[in-house]
């Protein structure tokens, strides 16, 4: 059997008679009917059918209300609910909305903690996402590109770093036309032409098209409000340094500085470490693992491409942030950044010891070492 790929014939053959059908870990059942697009396996041949349309990009199912297309009939009769006023499902720890109870149980897992992760305490939402989740601690990336060679922990990231080498952009907007390289930038896309915005704001019922545009909101629009509480709109704050965050996601990364947490470990030795990126520095370094990036002016090398690119604008002089007080350029938003505290009067950073204020990071840890050696220092 074949199915269209990007205006391709690709060849997906079932192995019922193979003896190395593959089974899935999670039960019994084997799977004959084989994707050669993502490797995904079924049980059933129609359920192979339905998952070729994500990469045909193909839409059978119309709302008549709205246009809005899409791939399988029950996720149309689920969007039909919003338009006949049916049940919606919304999470009372989040707010997101659900249009089908299971979806709304499967999401509460991420509350509740059933599928935590015993290292960095992440909660996942099935057993299967935090087998995945656990790769970025354990290291392992088991697809490679066949082009580049470049690792990656789930198949489905495979597929989708191929398109960048084909140049292929599987995914046409019915209404426009215009093609993408990703489904999910389709999904957001179509929202433009359906003026869906299934996202509201609790506090004023203002409405977006895009989660990240929401929560955006909050923090720019709302924390205004709270600013006799927290004057700089950021509300968490370091209980070892003082410093403030906008997202507790941040505060958390942050707190490893402080406790020496090392979620991330090597699987080739005992090392540890507390970023992603020192465990993928280290694989390269120490085990070979990985292909570094060299920069052909000075022949610097580099872990990650956005270091490479940065680097690049210094050899080129490009220094695309200005300051808005000044006429100043930088070649990095962190820069921008640390100058612009020079014309406010905000001090992020304080001292746990006597609560003096600082504007810059390198001054509060110069005088925490004088404040914890001599506590009569002001």
């Amino acid at each position: 059997m074949h199915c269209t790929y990007a205006g391709t014939s690709i060849e997906v053959e079932p192995e019922a008679d193979s003896i190395s059908v593959t089974v899935h870990p999670h039960d019994d059942k084997p799977r004959p009917y084989l994707c050669t697009v993502c490797h995904k396996r079924f049980t059933r041949k129609g359920h192979l059918d339905v998952h070729k349309r994500i990469h045909s990009g193909e839409k059978p199912f119309v709302c008549t209300v709205c246009n809005k297309r899409f791939t399988r009939r029950y996720s149309l009769n689920m969007h039909m609910k919003r338009h006949i006023g049916d049940h919606w499902y919304l999470c009372n720890q989040c707010e997101k909305g659900f249009s089908c109870q299971k979806s709304l149980h499967r999401h509460m897992n991420t509350h509740t903690g059933k599928y935590r992760c015993t290292e960095c305490g992440r909660c996942c939402a099935s057993s299967k996402d935090l087998a995945v989740h656990r790769r970025t601690h354990s290291g392992d990336k088991p697809f490679e590109c066949t082009v580049c060679s470049k690792r990656f922990t789930a198949s489905v990231n495979l597929v989708t770093h191929s398109t960048i080498h084909s140049g292929e952009k599987p995914y046409n907007c019915h209404m426009c036309q215009k093609a993408f390289r990703l489904s999910c930038t389709l999904h957001t896309h179509l929202r433009v032409h359906e003026c869906d915005k299934p996202y509201k704001c609790s506090l004023c019922y203002k409405c977006f098209s895009q989660s990240g545009n929401l929560q955006r909101h909050k923090r720019e629009v709302h924390s205004r409000l709270q600013r006799h509480l927290h004057s700089s709109g950021r509300p968490y704050e370091c209980p070892y340094c003082g410093k403030l965050f906008k997202e507790i996601s941040k505060l958390k990364r942050h707190v490893r500085i402080h406790t020496g947490a090392k979620p991330y470990s090597c699987r080739h030795c005992s090392e540890r470490f507390t970023w992603l990126v020192q465990l993928k520095t280290h694989l390269l370094k120490s085990h070979n693992e990985g292909s570094w990036l060299t920069c052909n002016v000075c022949q610097k090398k580099f872990s990650r491409s956005g270091d490479l690119k940065l680097h690049f604008r210094r050899h080129e002089g490009v220094k695309p942030y200005v300051c808005s007080q000044c006429p100043k350029c930088f070649y990095t938003l962190q820069e921008l950044k640390s100058h612009q505290l020079v014309h406010s009067v905000y001090r992020q950073f304080c001292c746990g010891l006597c609560s003096k204020d600082f504007r810059h990071k390198r001054c509060v840890v110069r005088h925490f070492k004088r404040c914890s050696t001599n506590p009569t220092v002001n």
